[in-house]
């Protein structure tokens, strides 16, 4: 008995096998391709047969399937339609294509609802409120609330990086609207952000503006203006942002994840941690780096497989 996760970021689709204890046999990982929908369906499909090659598990023996996927989903169609940071994409099919490969069902989620599912099936206490964020090449989270993973009707409950932070609108996001939290903080957006900064505020530099990524940006803090002042501001947003999440849903703890958290802790979760105390008027929620690294989605797809796309242990198969 074997069961797969798959994780569909923007920037890379990876797959795990594993066995009925979840102990992980084979895995896979490629870049996503920006071609075509069709062509990161294949890629998907290519991941799951290579890492069940290295689990030498035939993919007919794979008894279900979870998938963490980027946005906006067609739940319905089992689909992702128009992802804002794949601009040459409109529709990915899965869990057709999937359901064909494999002998068994296909839990499809948001990738961060994915992580929160992770993050519950692996936390010590287990909490039933709890939230997934990520701050990647987009920002979104994953949200548990009485115990119940929230999903939406749609698959896209937990879309906070398009919560308008910025009423004036001043970038304007992937997703074509003005002002929201993903178009400033995200790591494809932050050299965006720093280069409309430099123009606005005319401060002196040594940023590579013309060919700057958000790492340029972390690595030059406490030695350039322009990026302490980018730094500053982009705690300032992710502050307002999870101030909502935290007024929306309560949770008991919030883990952090995403490549621009995960690289960047003390820039990135500390100012936030400091500054939540003057935004949020109920319980301030325990925030933390995610415990599972970035793995949390492909370990979040994989505990979905092995209990019926819930995270919950209880429901573990026998």
């Amino acid at each position: 008995m074997a069961y797969a996760g798959v994780d569909l970021g923007a920037t890379n689709v990876r797959a795990v096998v594993a066995d009925e204890d979840g102990a992980v046999r084979g895995q896979d990982r490629r870049p996503t391709p920006d071609s075509s929908g069709i062509a990161v369906t294949e890629a998907v499909l290519e991941v799951v047969r290579s890492a069940c090659g290295s689990a030498a598990v035939d993919p007919t023996e794979v008894r279900a399937v979870g998938v963490g996927s980027i946005g906006p989903l067609d739940l319905a169609e089992g689909a992702v339609e128009n992802p804002a940071n794949l601009p040459n994409v409109d529709r990915i099919p899965l869990t057709g294509p999937l359901g064909n490969l494999v002998d068994g069902p296909v839990y499809l989620h948001n990738d961060t609802s994915a992580g929160v599912i992770g993050e519950r099936f692996h936390a010590d206490r287990n909490p039933d409120d709890m939230a997934y964020l990520t701050i990647s090449s987009g920002i979104g989270a994953g949200v548990c609330v009485d115990g119940h993973v929230l999903s939406g009707w749609d698959g896209n409950a937990g879309e906070v990086g398009h919560i308008t932070v910025d009423p004036e609108g001043t970038l304007t996001c992937g997703c074509g609207i003005d002002g929201h939290w993903e178009a400033y903080c995200s790591g494809n957006n932050i050299p965006r952000y720093a280069r409309h900064l430099h123009g606005e505020l005319g401060l002196g530099t040594d940023l590579p503006l013309a060919d700057l990524d958000a790492a340029d940006v972390f690595a030059a803090a406490g030695r350039d203006p322009l990026a302490d002042v980018v730094i500053e501001r982009v705690a300032r947003w992710n502050a307002l942002g999870l101030a909502a999440v935290v007024h929306a849903y309560a949770p008991l703890v919030v883990y952090v994840g995403g490549a621009v958290a995960l690289h960047n802790p003390e820039l990135v979760l500390e100012p936030v941690r400091e500054r939540l105390d003057g935004l949020v008027m109920s319980n301030i929620p325990d925030v933390q780096l995610t415990t599972l690294g970035d793995d949390v989605v492909v370990k979040g797809a994989l505990a979905s497989a092995m209990t019926e796309g819930t995270g919950d242990r209880r429901l573990l198969a026998t």
